[in-house]
């Protein structure tokens, strides 16, 4: 294929499902179904392959989306110490420094049967056990079952890149990357009780929370262990305050020798790899970036991707958080990098595809309301997945970096509340909820819950001695959106390339860039009087100046009228249901004059809750408990 970028590496790469299930009552033998139904729920995320291993009171499940290797690398994958069985793992992501970790072990005496950084987690455990997650550099979920403690871990990685969620039980633990695994089980309810549908609707993204009663989501930088005497929890990682002992220019060359580190090892791929690329600050970084790597190694040209709408330059018009389409600053810089590039453009009638729909629903497990967004990044993948396994992404730069308006908004930054909640750029999105009952938005109280999760999240701040004002206040909100917000987004991006098979690696998530950027005065990461100044600055050499100097542009949406006017359509036809699941939450007055209102930010996003918010009470079976 034309275009294609192979950057041989030594090893097998995992990016996959995983799924398990513990009970220390019961033989676990007999229930080989059941596992297999949990396994076969993560089918979408790895196509390839799939694995199951059984004991007495442990099954243990895998889906593989195979690179290169298969049977080297297939999973559940076990080891041994002293003649007996003493680790079952199954894992999905990736581990970046797993060449430097195999050589640490071998010095251990670890003698190695793969080229797999599974074989290298794997063995971890057997060298630090609990503590291998210090050690680790990636993205990744796992699970370790240890037969011999009769003890599982569940392991993810520090910035949240990797789901995985939990289910605990009478005598034990059901577990997966997406709630469908564990849903699958019968022991799993369907239960969404008040707390829940406050979660669901509030846009906070509150750590550990499942939305479902009775589900967990292991928390970024968390160990969660599991043995006949309970769960366990234990953070080991997350953002702490330093003094930093950088200046302007320090900073500057600093970020940028990480971002030449970062991307040189996710670059490393056996099949074809591409870039996201949107004309953005991020994006556009990384992908001139990528290029400027694979011209130094004579590994040819990088490949990228953008979304775009039938119509939606020619007929663009600004709104609140976007003030010029994307596509001429995408093709200038695929030229100026020398990408070979690819519009990926859609209509509204694939946008509102019943069938696409359906499956950005079963990717997500939650009706999340989004709507056209998600729907056209499922198809964005789903084209990209044509072509490549892997693409890199600028996801997760504007948390970093301070890239949102709502950073330099002097109302937003003040106010008692997460700065994306006082923003009118969001303002749509957090008021979806205003179709339900008067008397269950009095109950839900959602500005109380909130308010509540504000304060717990502003607890957990880690202070700096002496720092006041401004600073201080900056680095709350820095931490809101590294533990919160950015939640959000991985998640979506997560959910949507998995369903499709396609690997999305974050090159601007790894910690130890999170963690020095964190660390960085205020003053330091505007220094130019501008947002994302540590990293304008630190592309200078790649970026040509229309793009150095774009402000910030959001991941677009259709402004095509015949979208609103499909969607209105759809709940118009939900509306004429009788026993609609939805009609025990949702006010059918307020959701007719909505229908038949002009179509705005506002009145869209209510819909697009109304009618995802229908299909998931259905297909999902939830029992609201309300």
């Amino acid at each position: 294929m034309a275009g294609t970028t192979r950057i041989l590496g030594r090893r097998e790469i995992d990016v996959c499902g995983i799924a398990g299930w513990v009970d220390f009552e019961r033989d676990l033998r007999q229930e080989r179904r059941i596992a297999q139904e949990m396994t076969g729920t993560m089918a979408c995320r790895g196509p390839d392959d799939e694995g199951l291993w059984l004991a007495p009171h442990a099954a243990i499940g895998h889906r593989r989306l195979a690179i290169i290797d298969l049977a080297g690398g297939r999973q559940p994958m076990t080891a041994g110490q002293e003649g007996r069985e003493a680790a079952v793992l199954t894992y999905s992501g990736e581990i970046y420094n797993f060449e430097e970790l195999r050589t640490e072990l071998e010095g251990h005496g670890h003698v190695f049967r793969t080229r797999s950084d599974t074989e290298v987690l794997l063995r971890s455990y057997l060298q630090w056990g609990e503590d291998l997650a210090e050690h680790l550099n990636g993205m990744f979920a796992f699970a370790v079952w240890d037969p011999r403690a009769e003890r599982l871990l569940m392991v993810r990685d520090r910035m949240g890149i990797k789901p995985l969620y939990y289910y605990p039980t009478a005598h034990g633990v059901l577990f997966g990357s997406e709630p469908k695994a564990i849903l699958a089980n019968p022991l799993a309810r369907r239960v969404l009780e008040m707390d829940g549908l406050r979660e669901l609707l509030a846009f906070v993204k509150t750590p550990e929370h499942g939305i479902l009663s009775g589900l967990y989501e292991v928390r970024p930088g968390q160990v969660v262990r599991v043995s006949r005497d309970g769960i366990v929890k234990r953070r080991y990682w997350r953002l702490s305050s330093r003094e930093h002992p950088d200046d302007v220019s320090s900073t500057v060359k600093t970020v940028r020798e990480l971002l030449d580190d970062i991307v040189t090892r996710q670059l490393i791929s056996d099949v074809p790899l591409c870039t996201l690329l949107s004309g953005g600050l991020d994006s556009s970084m990384v992908t001139a970036l990528a290029a400027k790597l694979l011209r130094e190694q004579g590994l040819g040209t990088v490949r990228s991707f953008s979304v775009d709408f039938t119509g939606y330059s020619e007929n663009f018009k600004p709104d609140l958080t976007r003030s010029t389409p994307d596509t001429p600053y995408v093709h200038e810089l695929a030229r100026y990098a020398g990408a070979d590039h690819s519009d990926i453009v859609l209509d509204s009638a694939a946008l509102m595809d019943p069938a696409v729909r359906s499956a950005v629903l079963r990717a997500r497990d939650l009706p999340m309301g989004i709507g056209d967004m998600d729907t056209s990044l499922y198809l964005l993948f789903k084209a990209i997945r044509g072509h490549s396994t892997v693409a890199l992404s600028g996801e997760s730069a504007d948390e970093v970096f301070g890239g949102y308006r709502w950073f330099h908004d002097p109302e937003s930054v003040a106010a008692e509340t997460f700065p994306w909640l006082a923003s009118p750029a969001t303002a749509a999105h957090a008021g979806a909820e205003r179709l339900f009952h008067d008397d269950l938005l009095r109950l839900l109280d959602l500005p109380a819950y909130r308010a509540e999760r504000y304060r717990q999240a502003l607890e957990e701040v880690p202070r700096l001695p002496g720092e006041s004002g401004h600073e201080r206040r900056m680095r709350e909100i820095s931490y809101l959106h590294l533990t919160r917000f950015v939640q959000i987004l991985l998640d979506r991006k997560d959910r949507m390339s998995m369903a499709v098979g396609l690997e999305v690696r974050v090159p601007f998530c790894d910690h130890r860039l999170v963690e020095y950027v964190f660390n960085a005065p205020w003053a330091i990461k505007t220094f130019d009087g501008r947002e994302k100044s540590l990293l304008r600055a630190a592309s200078t050499d790649l970026l040509p100046d229309s793009i150095l100097q774009r402000v910030k542009s959001p991941y677009p949406a259709t402004q095509d009228p015949s979208y609103d006017e499909a969607l209105r359509e759809r709940a118009r036809e939900l509306l004429e249901l009788r026993d609609s699941p939805a009609g025990r939450l949702v006010d059918w007055a307020k959701a007719r004059a909505t229908v038949d209102e002009p179509a705005s930010p506002g009145s869209r996003a209510a819909l697009e809750r109304f009618v995802q918010l229908h299909h998931w009470l259905e297909r999902y079976r939830v029992e609201p408990a309300l």
